[in-house]
């Protein structure tokens, strides 16, 4: 079973480039060229599986490919762990405006609401569905320019800091909600009972901080619109007047640009609350269901469980979610998820970065294919930043899985890809399914492009699960 080529299915949103991934894709006028394309996807998802490219020139979506022959598609151990199912989801996004305010469902609550919403007829189409599936998404992320995003809550002196000085009415709201002590568990303030009915089951064991941050959150999801324009005046104003900010900035940014964006929604104070996330090309940042977050601006890779849940708070045209995102919601302060975290690994050599969560799904790989002998720049950059991780790992580790369904994606230039049984030239924005049973894959330059042509020369995604 050969590898196959694979195209990528378009999703435009609201908040997606008109230009970026157009031209990744290499999009011929009329071609997606005029809307806002947002995501193109490489899936095994049921609603919007891949087209892929047979031997005889037919084209069959990888689903099915993948229930006609489960073990040489996605191989033995995946089958038995997953089922005869893709079990990532591979997407490149690129935001021009921010995406919305959001969470993703942690396992159980994305079994009840897919039941849930089954039993009730809403078709899996339907604008107001919110479960697409019953899965839970952890999704990590790979920024192939510089990326701003919002992810997961920030230390709770950093919130008060931020929401005190902002001079608004909601953020005064907030803040009172941030400080308002629950004295007896089970009793909170009279004014938060409401509120606090619709916190997850495991709140139960929550410290007293952690129910304050969820209240203050609920307050500006749940506020009505403002005065268009408000909520940007007093950001701005905050911006000029409070000295020092330090890492608190990027926070403020990420308001003030949504704030531009959605003039009306208070939601847009919740970035106020949470880390400030600035990528360069080649950094990540992992995203386990029920951690909110907000991308802002940027392109980039995206992997994750073969989900497409999202419950949405705020910042979206779309359908908003508010008590089942609740019920999902991680309210401990905490650093984002990066490399230098025990629980995500980032291995570099000189031509191929490797991102590794520790989930059994997937993985992701960034590399480059080049005649000249020169380092990476951007491999030596992580190498530099992790690099006490780097050297506990070392670089015999640094191997493409050669078993489980794998996606190369070409991103820039042109490179190879040569299995046992195919080799393929790719160039930027073309992509290839690489089987199970096709075992080994070795990805290198262009034989068929000139020593002194640009095309000696490429960069590549390579997603696949980690066995």
């Amino acid at each position: 079973m050969p590898l196959y080529r694979i195209e990528a299915v378009p999703k435009h949103y609201a908040w997606g480039s008109k230009t970026r991934l157009q031209a990744m894709f290499h999009l011929q006028p009329g071609e997606q060229r005029n809307a806002r394309l947002a995501e193109m996807w490489f899936s095994g998802h049921p609603q919007s599986p891949s087209p892929l490219t047979l031997s005889n020139g037919e084209q069959h979506d990888l689903l099915s490919e993948i229930h006609a022959d489960p073990v040489a598609m996605v191989g033995e151990q995946a089958s038995q762990e997953f089922g005869p199912v893709m079990p990532y989801l591979f997407k490149i996004i690129s935001a021009e405006i921010p995406l919305s305010l959001q969470v993703h469902p942690v396992d159980f609550e994305a079994r009840a609401g897919f039941n849930r919403e089954n039993d009730l007829n809403i078709a899996l189409d339907a604008p107001e569905r919110s479960f697409k599936d019953s899965l839970a998404k952890n999704e990590m992320l790979v920024a192939l320019e510089p990326f701003s995003a919002s992810v997961g809550f920030a230390p709770l002196a950093e919130q008060l800091r931020l929401l005190r000085a902002v001079d608004h009415p909601i953020a005064r709201n907030m803040v009172h909600a941030l400080t308002a002590r629950t004295f007896h568990v089970g009793q909170p303030p009279q004014e938060y009972a409401a509120c606090d009915v619709m916190m997850p089951m495991s709140s139960i064991a929550w410290p007293d901080s952690r129910r304050r941050i969820f209240r203050a959150f609920h307050v500006a999801i749940t506020a009505p619109a403002v005065e268009a324009g408000s909520l940007e005046t007093a950001l701005r104003h905050t911006l000029e007047n409070l000295p020092e900010l330090g890492r608190s900035q990027g926070a403020l940014y990420n308001a003030i640009e949504a704030a531009q964006a959605f003039e009306t929604d208070a939601s847009v104070l919740c970035l106020l609350m949470m880390n400030p996330v600035e990528l360069a090309e080649g950094e990540s940042v992992y995203i386990p269901a029920g951690l909110p977050h907000a991308y802002i601006h940027g392109t980039a890779a995206e992997i994750m469980t073969n989900s497409d849940n999202v419950l949405r708070a705020g910042m979206t045209v779309k359908h908003k979610d508010i008590a089942n995102l609740l019920h999902s919601l991680n309210c401990q302060p905490a650093a984002p998820i990066d490399p230098s975290s025990s629980a995500f690994a980032a291995l570099a050599i000189q031509d191929l970065i490797t991102y590794r969560p520790k989930i059994s799904e997937y993985m992701l790989a960034y590399g480059r294919v080049d005649n000249a002998s020169g380092a990476w720049p951007i491999a030596g950059r992580l190498i530099q930043r992790y690099g006490e991780l780097m050297q506990k790992y070392g670089p015999q580790r640094l191997q493409l899985p050669s078993n489980g369904p794998r996606v190369l994606l070409c991103t820039e230039g042109s490179l190879q890809c040569t299995t046992a049984r195919r080799c393929v030239q790719l160039t930027q924005g073309e992509a290839v399914f690489i089987p199970a049973e096709d075992g080994h894959v070795e990805i290198g330059v262009n034989t068929k492009a000139g020593t002194d042509s640009r095309d000696s020369q490429g960069s590549y995604l390579f997603a696949s699960t980690p066995f």
